[in-house]
């Protein structure tokens, strides 16, 4: 069963899961929403014993990293992270990983990472004036450098904070995919990995939004756009839940065999209020999107992605568009009211699938283990919040850019 779950990442090449299953990580939190998401997203990757120290942790996202590995132990410490004499609570931990917003924790954790010889990956949310973004580091012995000044927090001491949730996913994410890194041996960015943009105003009016495709990139463009406060959500899929989709999918644990769009839109209903609704079928050139505000392609083929595109052309709308592989990943806007090409143009689908348009797609249905691509968590929830932080942008009357995330470039998000 848990060798099925982790399935699509052991297809990886080079892939080392005994490496991840057999450490021990260490978190320091402070926000209890970043410390959390790192918790549930290392869990299903298959990362068994985390130590968390911080002053609160969310207990729903916590339950579920419980469930969604049945090997997933957690030790929680509530506390703040004051005196190098606490180091002790890190003994016989690998990677160090750093989410608090207090200048203490930082400067400790850098001084206890140099004195072990070991790694420390610091990921944080920050708001300067109008911009709020993101910014990832790994530090190691031999990085002090400059970089090491811009990762200490201005409170120098714990103090009342909220942050952005979507933004705590993608940090969530780009500090999970450097701790792997550090675990299976592999490179590790040697830039400070950042994302800014100015901060949103808010979600305004109550859009109402399709996702079409409720699997890895509809999970977490789910959990977004839940968090950004939109309640009117649709999701259309056929597919059910299989075991290999546990690796990513964070909402279907216990819900094996049932439809992806039922369960992911009652899970969504039951968590936050929302009126989300499902549709389990296959979206089509006929399907009526005329309701819709805006439209998000979370789907994994590329026929279906140029008949999305087309269908908001024709009709429209607003589309985000997000496509995945292991190690990379793009979130792609288009506004009907540009001139710009649609997100099938411009990612080269028509050449990719061998087709000049798509009228019609009939795919019969097989199982997911008949379609072994591989895939990981991290791409996946990076990929989902940054399209739902490109409609956060796009509704506060900005223009959102198009973003390519390549995991194995210093930079790891690119413009």
């Amino acid at each position: 069963m848990i060798e099925d779950r982790l399935d699509r990442q052991l297809r990886i090449k080079g892939w080392d899961q005994a490496a991840l299953s057999n450490s021990r990580v260490c978190v320091l939190g402070d926000d209890d929403l970043l410390a959390s998401l790192f918790v549930l997203s290392a869990s299903a990757l298959g990362i068994n014993d985390l130590v968390v120290l911080g002053p609160r942790l969310d207990g729903d996202l916590v339950e579920n990293a419980r469930r969604i590995n049945p090997k997933f132990s957690i030790s929680f410490l509530e506390g703040y992270y004051t005196h190098a004499a606490m180091d002790d609570i890190f003994s016989g931990c690998g990677p160090l990983v750093d989410l608090s917003r207090y200048a203490l924790a930082n400067k400790l954790a850098v001084n206890r990472t140099f004195r072990a010889g070991s790694t420390l990956v610091r990921a944080f949310i920050y708001r300067d004036r109008d911009r709020a973004g993101i910014r990832v580091f790994t530090y190691m012995r031999g990085r002090e450098w400059e970089e090491l000044g811009s990762i200490v927090s201005a409170n120098n001491f714990p103090k009342e904070q909220r942050d952005d949730p979507v933004l705590s996913t993608i940090a969530a994410g780009i500090a999970l995919e450097e701790v792997k890194n550090v675990l299976m041996g592999g490179r590790v960015s040697s830039d400070l990995i950042s994302y800014s943009r100015e901060a949103p105003d808010g979600v305004g009016a109550d859009p109402n939004v399709l996702v079409v495709g409720a699997g890895s990139l509809g999970n977490f463009v789910a959990l977004g756009l839940a968090w950004s406060g939109i309640r009117r959500i649709t999701f259309i899929d056929p597919d059910i839940i299989e075991v290999a989709n546990l690796n990513r999918q964070i909402f279907f644990h216990d819900a094996l065999g049932r439809g992806k769009a039922e369960t992911l839109s009652a899970r969504l209903n039951r968590r936050f209020g929302t009126t989300a609704e499902h549709l389990a079928r296959y979206f089509k050139h006929n399907t009526d999107i005329s309701s819709f505000d805006a439209v998000f392609d979370c789907v994994d083929n590329f026929e279906t992605r140029i008949l999305i595109s087309e269908k908001c052309a024709d009709s429209g709308k607003v589309l985000i568009s997000g496509g995945t592989s292991p190690n990379a990943g793009q979130a792609v806007f288009f506004d009907p009211e540009s001139s710009g090409p649609t997100p099938a143009q411009l990612l080269g689908l028509y050449e990719i699938a061998g087709k000049r348009r798509i009228d019609q797609v009939e795919r019969v249905r097989e199982s997911c283990r008949y379609h072994p691509d591989p895939s990981v968590i991290m791409t996946n929830q990076i990929i989902a919040a940054l399209m739902v932080d490109a409609f956060r942008i796009h509704l506060s009357g900005r223009t959102p850019r198009n973003i390519f995330y390549d995991s194995e470039s210093d930079g790891k998000i690119l413009s």
